[in-house]
This record gives C-alpha cells, structure tokens and sequence, in this order.
C-alpha cells in the first residue's frame, strides 16, 4: 500500500508521518517535492539554498520515485501547494489518497509564527481541494486526532484498509533520518515530542490583516470538513 497523505502546513502533518513510521511494515517520505516546488516557484521559503542543495529539484524524477513499487507499505507526506502547474499527479492514481485539514484559523496562527505575511496559497486550502476533487479519499481533521488519537487512528486505518498498530501512539523524541533539511526550522515541536499532544484548546484570535485570509480559506476547510472521518 502507498497512502498520498495531503496537508497544508502547520496541521500536525509531521506527526502523522512519524505515526506510520513507527510501524514495522511502513517507511516514510518528507515532502518529496518541496524541492522541485521551490526550484520552479523561485518562492523564498527558509532554508531554501540549503533545500535546493541538498533535495532532487527535478518534479518529474520525484514522481518517479513517488511510482516506484517498495518492499514495505509507503506513507508519502506531501504538501498540495508543493503540487504546481505541470508537476506529474499520475502516479497519485495508484495510491490511497488521504487528506489531513485542519481549522485555518490554527493554521495561519501557527504559520505565522514561523513565516511571515502568509498567503492563500501558501497554506494549502485550495489546492488541497483541487485534488481530492481529482482524487476522492478519506478526509481525517487534525484535531480530532489530537483529541483522541487512538480512536482516529483506528477509524483511519479501518478507512484505508489497514490494521491497526499500538506503535503508531509513539515515537522516541528526536529527529529522524527521513526529515528533510527544513527540519531543523519547522520541526522543533514535533522533535521534542513522544506521541500526540492533547487536545486543541480555542480557537486562536488572530491579527486584523490575517481576517481576510481566514475568510478566503474557511469555505475550503468546510468543503472537506463535511465528509471528514467521524
């Protein structure tokens, strides 16, 4: 099994991948085409020389990679924002697409810390859509798993087609060898982290410039909220 697991930024998507990878049957990748987005898009995201340096640009090379049958089950974390113009989907037919969404007023809060000025499209919501419009799958928030990861968990591995394993619920605290190089800026929670924090208090007040963001992003999180996991 490969499982496509879509989220925009900040939505505990490296969680997620460090869930799977604490099984025995799965390996896992890091935004494999972080790389060839930043390459493309000429966007200035941190750590950007030291991503173009160390990652494959080339899209169509990654979704080679993305294709390749492996010997164990493949947990692909991917950013739908990543996904531009003329970047090979294809090889997405051929995986259990699952989207990862969370509240876009957590979601801005959290990336404007770490980046200033967000955008719509830097966070997702859109493109996100876009594709599980071409592609279906199992929409499964954030914060409901946060809330009761175990029960999700099963609920998610029951929807995919998977059994589901106790180790999922941790992991040792520390970075892994599939981070890719932006760890070191974006990881820093999830590094001093051993399973699932707990559940999401209120929702953040955000600034006044970030109002109109929220509103542009909020029809798209409710399109995939109403067919979420439950």
């Amino acid at each position: 099994m490969k499982i496509a697991m879509w989220s925009g930024p900040r939505n505990l998507s490296t969680a997620m991948m460090y869930s799977f990878g604490a099984r025995d049957d799965f390996t896992v990748m890091d935004e494999p085409f972080y790389a060839p987005f930043l390459a493309a898009s000429g966007a200035n995201h941190p750590m950007r020389t030291e991503i173009l340096a160390t990652h494959q640009t080339d899209a169509a090379t990654v979704a080679d990679v993305c294709a390749r049958k492996t010997p164990t089950h493949l947990y692909m974390k991917h950013m739908p924002h990543h996904m531009l113009d003329g970047f090979p989907l294809d090889w997405a037919q051929g995986c259990v697409n699952v989207h990862l969404i969370r509240h876009p007023a957590r979601v801005i809060a959290s990336y404007a810390a770490k980046r200033q000025a967000p955008t719509l499209d830097d966070i997702g919501f859109v493109q996100q859509c876009r594709i599980y419009d071409q592609f279906g799958g199992v929409v499964v928030d954030s914060t409901d798993i946060r809330a009761d990861p175990e029960g999700m968990l099963r609920r998610l591995c029951t929807a995919v087609g998977l059994p589901f394993d106790p180790a999922m619920l941790a992991w040792p605290a520390g970075p892994r060898a599939e981070d890719g190089v932006w760890a070191a800026h974006w990881y820093g929670a999830v590094h001093r982290s051993t399973g699932f924090s707990g559940t999401e208090g209120s929702l953040p007040m955000l600034e006044t410039n970030m109002a109109e963001l929220l509103d542009q992003a909020l029809p798209y999180y409710r399109k995939l909220e109403a067919v979420k996991l439950r």
